[in-house]
This record gives C-alpha cells, sequence and structure tokens, in this order.
C-alpha cells in the first residue's frame, strides 16, 4: 500500500497536471465516479477510459502501489472516506450548471468548500508546516506574492504577520515583487501563493528571492509544480476546483485555511507577545468605531 489510504482521491487530483494524456483519463475517471470504478479490472478500466492495461499499470505505479490490487482497496477505503465526509451535507453532486436554483449554487459552493478544507487539514504535511513556522519566527522580514484570487491570500498572511508585531510586506504586481525579492538577503523569507503552482510571475518572485539568499516557502496544491521545485519549504492544499469557477472557489477557500494554520501556529510560538500586539491592534482599531447614541 502507498500512504494514507483514506488520501488516495487527494493524491490522486493533485497528480493530475503532471500526467501523461492517457495516465490523465484514468485519473479523471476516478475521481468523476470512484465508486463506480473501484472494482473494474485492469482490462475493464483501460476499455472505458480509452487507454490501454499498460497505462493503466503505469497509473497506479505512479501513485505508489506495486499491485492494482492493493491500489483497489485503498481506493474503496478512500471513497468510504469521502462518503462519510459528504454524509452532513446537503445531497448534490456535479458542477454548477445553468438549471441550477440559487439553493443549488449555495448547496453546491458549500459542499466544494468544506469538501476543500477537509481534505487539505487531511493532507496537510505537518512537518513542512512547522518548518515554515520556524522560519516565519525567524524571520527578519516577510515578503508575500500571488496572483489573481492568490493575491488576495498573500495580502491576508502580510496583514495577519503585521498584526502580531512581524515585518511583512505584500506586493500587489509582478515588477514590485521581483525587485523587492532581489534585495531579500539571508534571514529574509519569500512566501509565494499559487494554486496550480505554474504561474510564470509567481514562479519567477521565488526564484529570485532563492537566489538572493532568502528562504523560500510555496503555498500551492500540487507538491510536483514549478513553485513547489522552487520553495525550501511547500505548504500543499487538496483543493476541489469547479470548470464554473476555477481560481476561485475551492482552491482560495484551501489556501486561507493553510495561511490561517500557518499565522496561528507562528502566534502561538511566540504567544505572550502576539497575544499583546493583537490586543494592541484591535484597541487601536476598536477606538475607531462610531459609537451608537
Amino acid at each position: 500500500m502507498a500512504e494514507d489510504a483514506e488520501t488516495l482521491l487527494i493524491r490522486i487530483r493533485a497528480a493530475m497536471p503532471a500526467l501523461r494524456p492517457s495516465e490523465r483519463r484514468i485519473a479523471e475517471v476516478f475521481t468523476g465516479d470512484p465508486a463506480a470504478v473501484a472494482n473494474l479490472s485492469i482490462a475493464e478500466l483501460a476499455a472505458r477510459c480509452g487507454t490501454s492495461t499498460t497505462s493503466v499499470v503505469r497509473f497506479y505505479r505512479r501513485m505508489g502501489y506495486a499491485h492494482y490490487m492493493d491500489f483497489r482497496i485503498d481506493l474503496t477505503r478512500a471513497v468510504a472516506r469521502e462518503e462519510h465526509a459528504r454524509s452532513s451535507l446537503p445531497e448534490v453532486s456535479g458542477d454548477i450548471d445553468r438549471n441550477d436554483s440559487l439553493e443549488g449554487i449555495v448547496s453546491k459552493v458549500a459542499m466544494n468548500e468544506t469538501l476543500s478544507i477537509a481534505d487539505t487539514a487531511r493532507s496537510l504535511d505537518m512537518e513542512a508546516l512547522g518548518e515554515a513556522v520556524l522560519l516565519l519566527l525567524a524571520a527578519r522580514r516577510i515578503d508575500t506574492f500571488g496572483v489573481g484570487a492568490s493575491a488576495l491570500v498573500g495580502l491576508d498572511l502580510q496583514q495577519k504577520l503585521s498584526r502580531i508585531g512581524r515585518t511583512a510586506i505584500n506586493w500587489h504586481d509582478s515588477h514590485s515583487a521581483w525587485t523587492s525579492a532581489a534585495t531579500l538577503k539571508y534571514g529574509c523569507v519569500a512566501v509565494a501563493v499559487s494554486h496550480t503552482g505554474a504561474t510564470v510571475d509567481t514562479v519567477e518572485f521565488l526564484s529570485i528571492a532563492r537566489k538572493s539568499g532568502a528562504a523560500t516557502v510555496a503555498i500551492t496544491n500540487f507538491s510536483d509544480s514549478p513553485l513547489a521545485r522552487t520553495a525550501d519549504v511547500t505548504l500543499t492544499t487538496a483543493a476541489r476546483e469547479t470548470k464554473f469557477r476555477s481560481g476561485a472557489l475551492g482552491s482560495r477557500i484551501a489556501q486561507l485555511m493553510v495561511v490561517d494554520c500557518l499565522f496561528t501556529a507562528v502566534a502561538q510560538a511566540s504567544y505572550d507577545e502576539s497575544m499583546e500586539a493583537l490586543r494592541n491592534t484591535y484597541a487601536v482599531v476598536h477606538d475607531r468605531v462610531v459609537k451608537r447614541v
């Protein structure tokens, strides 16, 4: 058996961008309706995916299994875990379509985001998270950067760190981010956020920072992405993207969950100092609230 059986479907989704076209078709069948294909033989699965039995063997070996039977057993366990996770959620399925009611849209978005958070919590590497926390604790300066929806996540991290007295800067455009990264030295940390891990501007930001001597942290959905390969530490999400709004639903909520874990762990590790800073920053903002008369 491979790693944690319950994370098999998460690992299949994460591996999809790096798979060959024939292997990707197999992955799409497994993630699309895993319960329906969990008991198929290698030949039956190959026929259903329009590929060869060799591709099926290559696929399950890429997932870390020497035998197809072990893969099927873990797939069955993963399906059971997902069915249990869905049991407390509204009974909805599929992506958002033109005929959905407002209630249907709300239910599908809620399910997508809830499962993205649950999957990310289950698969998040605690050792990598601990390494990232230590880097941020020791950093004399932290730069964050992302593009599009990921930019909002970088900004959220920067604002949270600033509230506990950490010197953190968020960059909104690529050229500013690159020029700043070129000034980062040993003792600084660059944090880059990208769902795909393949956004050129974001990868370049982390690459420049690393060459300058800074420690680098990536938050991405794909551990085999260019961004992850550029980072000293990678925090991997397990978002469930939808075709209707890819890049703005599951990915962002999963990234924000990782940021919250990272920030909370940093604050806890410097508890007294952080609590004092949080009280002071809260008081400053709270005093500016208009009082009711």
